[in-house]
């Protein structure tokens, strides 16, 4: 067993920790090939303007070409690269060390399969007179296997209430704050998306945490992602002990882990919470402490705070407050807390590669947002937005041409989000004056503190989900105000899918799933280029039309007699069966079982038709899955899923 940097094993690193690489390499790509539009994830950005989608705005990048980042070198996770117009990008500071399982994950529920390939074409009875296929016909034999990972979370209750009341007691003094940090060791599986019932090869990492509240340690939640075995270690003690992770916010980057051994809490001593304190003023002093790269014991580096802005969160590439600090931030210090006067004032999770003790902090009104939520709730809701992509209005005739008077300032919508609550009230070309009073300037910021100005999605990231709000806009010349509720919104390709397996339905071989960025990620380190770019459009650019949507690919042909010849058609998307759209993938089967048709006509995208025999697709499940060693024939999950997928279908039936 031996250890190896971070650096070392680049090209192993999670996506999620290189998701800031990726991301900001597509807007170079994008802006080099394209000027007037740039687009990465769910952030849009034209020439010479501001947009934003939901919660995130920022500036555009229109200097840099993409010749340095793709054709000069190879681009590598856990290091930094710098553009023609010299900007750096950020990855995350995440674990310090990695430990590669050189065995392969065995194929779930291998044993209830052998390897024989028997079952050809002759030797398979068909009955034309069979009842419409059903779930239980689909899962061949075996019953299918709970392969949902979400059950890693526990989320009691009872021990996440206590969050909504302030604890006895906090740690005072250098020796009582030192015994409330801990070094996180996590034993990670990610799944494979090629192959939705399989995991990639185990792999370990350690970051830091400390105790929070009364038995609750928070950490990153990219320290626990994908987690199948976590341990915890105090400080000046030499024995780790079993934690269980009671609740995690992956868009925020933070986790609540728990310990049940009372020995534990009592050994070398007591242990105390730390303190929430506020947002640091730029030029404070904070100190760091954690468990990086370079000895098992306890770190404490110094620095200040250098500013305070909307940045890139690597892990799940969303965008949200943070802090940077001149303090070094290292891979381990990645939970570790950020401290002023004994009291907490951020959450170390990222570091800029290449670049002397650049580091980002998550601040406390994250950190707040994200415990409410959870004591709340019982699980993290996600970030709140409005659905909204805008553009500043900096250009005066712009806001002439718009009726705007010279007093008034504010952001121009471009698109609303058809499932957002704000598509009821809001409208394209509608100037966003106002966000619960507080005036948006027209290059989308507002007035953080004295002299210092933040992007307005801040405003509405740290606002409680289902919370009220009000929003002032200039519509046809017209100030009107709006009263509304804000909800985080769900994306059409999702971003990130840690902490469960993904969903999948196979028939007669073919594999169908729904489309996310992890799927694309399978494609490996240079994805941009190297993933079907249709995919890549639809999961960048994409917005969903109607509650619980899924874009439905054919993610495998497991070649069999009954669907030789439509290999050529990996990758398609799904958009009709039987002349019925396709909404979603637990809808896909619930008109597979449905139908009495001899065929299933299938039609995907660039006019490609795909015709299977109803009754041999059916009969060929059962040896397609000995041969592939498939342990079912669909997820749990999508069992799950199929009420909420019928309500959706009679609403979009009824439009």
């Amino acid at each position: 067993m031996f250890f190896v940097s971070l650096q070392k094993l680049a090209h192993k690193t999670p996506w999620s920790w290189r998701s800031s690489l990726l991301s900001s390499a597509f807007s170079e790509m994008s802006c080099y090939q394209n000027r007037n539009l740039v687009s990465t994830r769910n952030v849009c950005f034209h020439q010479n303007s501001l947009m934003t989608t939901g919660s995130f705005s920022t500036r555009p990048l229109f200097k840099t070409s993409i010749l340095d980042v793709f054709s000069k070198r190879r681009m590598k996770p856990g290091s930094s690269f710098l553009t023609s117009d010299k900007k750096r990008f950020v990855s995350s500071s995440s674990s310090c060390y990695l430990q590669q399982n050189s065995s392969n994950v065995p194929f779930l529920g291998k044993s209830h399969f052998s390897t024989s390939a028997a079952g050809s074409k002759d030797s398979v009875k068909v009955d034309k007179n069979v009842a419409p296929l059903t779930s239980t016909s689909l899962s061949s034999t075996a019953p299918p296997l709970n392969l949902n990972l979400s059950h890693t979370i526990k989320g009691n209750r009872d021990l996440l209430s206590q969050l909504s009341t302030s604890p006895a007691s906090f740690a005072t003094g250098a020796q009582e704050v030192l015994d409330s940090i801990v070094k996180v060791y996590t034993v990670h599986s990610r799944p494979n998306y090629f192959l939705p019932w399989q995991n990639h090869a185990k792999r370990e990492s350690s970051g830091t945490g400390f105790l929070i509240h009364d038995r609750l340690i928070l950490t990153n939640a990219h320290c626990v992602a994908d987690a199948t075995y976590v341990l915890v270690k105090r400080h000046g003690s030499g024995t780790k002990y079993r934690a269980d992770v009671q609740a995690v916010g992956h868009d925020c980057d933070l986790a609540l882990l728990s310990v049940q051994d009372e020995d534990f809490w009592r050994a070398p001593s007591s242990i105390k919470p730390l303190q929430l304190g506020d947002v640091p003023a730029l030029q404070q002093a904070v100190v760091v402490a954690g468990y990086p790269t370079g000895g098992d014991n306890t770190s404490v580096t110094s620095g200040v705070v250098s500013r305070v802005e909307v940045a890139q969160y690597v892990h799940a590439a969303s965008h949200l407050m943070a802090i940077q600090i001149d303090a070094a931030i290292n891979p381990g210090n990645s939970g570790g807390p950020a401290l002023q006067d004994d009291k907490v004032v951020g959450v170390a999770f990222q570091n800029l590669p290449g670049a002397e003790n650049i580091g980002y902090i998550i601040p406390t009104p994250v950190v707040r947002h994200f415990l409410s939520e959870v004591a709340h709730h019982g699980s993290y809701q996600g970030y709140c937005s409005l659905g909204i992509m805008c553009q500043n209005l900096e250009n005066p005739q712009l806001r002439s041409a718009l009726g705007m008077p010279a007093s008034s300032t504010g952001v121009l919508v471009n698109t609303v989000q058809a499932t957002s609550r704000a598509a009821a009230l809001l409208k394209k070309g509608d100037v966003l004056l106002e966000f619960d009073g507080v005036p948006i300037a027209n290059d989308g910021t507002v007035s953080l503190r004295h002299r210092e100005r933040i992007y307005f999605s801040s405003l509405i990231t740290t606002k409680p989900t289902n919370s009220d709000t009000s929003v002032k806009v200039l519509r046809s010349r017209e100030v009107v105000q709006f009263n509304l509720q804000v909800a985080p919104n769900a994306s059409l390709v999702p971003v990130h899918c840690y902490d469960k397996l993904p969903s999948y339905f196979m028939l007669g071989g073919i594999v169908f799933v729904p489309l996310s960025q992890p799927f694309l990620h399978e494609y490996g380190e240079d994805w941009v280029n190297s993933a079907p770019r249709r995919l890549y459009d639809k999961a960048m650019n994409a917005l969903p039309q109607y509650k619980h949507q899924q874009i439905v690919i054919v993610a495998q042909v497991l070649v069999d007699d009954v669907n030789t010849g439509y290999q050529q058609f990996q990758t398609l998307q799904v958009l009709k069966l039987n002349g019925q759209e396709v909404l979603n993938l637990p809808h896909l089967k619930q008109l597979v079982e449905e139908s009495s048709e001899q065929y299933l006509h299938f039609e995907l995208e660039n006019d490609r038709i795909m015709v299977i025999d109803r009754v041999l697709a059916g009969e060929a499940n059962q040896r397609i899955m000995e041969r592939y060693r498939v342990p079912a024939a669909v997820s749990s999950d999508v069992e799950d899923m199929v009420k909420a997928t019928k309500d959706t279908a009679a609403a979009v039936v009824g439009k």
